[in-house]
């Protein structure tokens, strides 16, 4: 998640150096408005906001919204032309349906900002628990439907836990993928993993036996 202060750098750096600042906003404000902290909306005409309606319970309509400046919306338009000759209408329908209504941003503050919320925290309650190591620690979730979960010192990378974790039927990702190009000696990037929290509560339950289970024998040099 990125702070009002955040994005007003970054789109004063891609404006000093004349380039656009293009914006993933899959979980952002005004919708689906998965971020538990105050933001303020951004756009201005330097400016590409993605956004999507995947993350407000309609995963396969697969719409994809656009809002930037009108040369690169025609541009846009030209390419969507070309690459999909016969798009699905279903999407974009419902989205203009529920702009003109209202609905989406009360459906996004009232039903998916609180849902995903709650999951969050009821999933950090439940690693805590389960997890009671002192070198274990949770990164403060801001929003969309992962946790940043941290294993200080863990003597093996989470690459390799990674692997563990699958042979039982649970998948994560490592943190070393999020560090791409980074020349850091950094052991952060090696003792961190991004887990999703929206699966039904028994699943993500068995899912953190398990992941507690590998964690201490990895502590333990198993």
């Amino acid at each position: 998640m990125l702070t009002d202060e955040e994005v007003n750098k970054l789109d004063a750096l891609a404006q000093k150096h004349g380039i656009p600042l293009i914006i993933d906003n899959a979980y952002g404000v005004p919708f689906p408005n998965i971020i538990f902290e105050d933001v303020t909306p951004f756009w201005n005409s330097n400016t590409i906001l993605c956004s999507s309606l995947s993350k407000l319970g309609l995963p396969g309509v697969r719409c994809g919204i656009i809002i930037a400046s009108e040369n690169i919306i025609t541009a846009l338009s030209n390419i969507n032309g070309i690459v999909s000759l016969a798009p699905c209408g279903v999407g974009p329908a419902l989205a203009q349906e529920m702009i003109k209504t209202g609905d989406l941003l009360t459906l996004s503050e009232n039903v998916i900002k609180p849902f995903y919320r709650e999951k969050a925290q009821r999933t950090i309650a439940k690693l805590q628990q389960a997890i009671p190591d002192s070198r274990f620690k949770i990164h403060k979730a801001e929003g969309a439907i992962f946790l940043w979960l941290w294993f200080e010192d863990l003597p093996i990378p989470t690459k390799e836990l990674y692997q563990r974790l699958k042979q039982r039927g649970l998948l994560v990702v490592p943190g070393e993928y999020f560090f791409i190009g980074s020349e850091l000696d950094w052991n952060h990037t090696h003792e961190c993993l991004r887990m999703n929290y929206v699966q039904p509560d028994e699943l993500i339950e068995r899912g953190i036996e398990i992941l507690a289970d590998e964690v201490t024998k990895a502590y333990s040099g198993s």
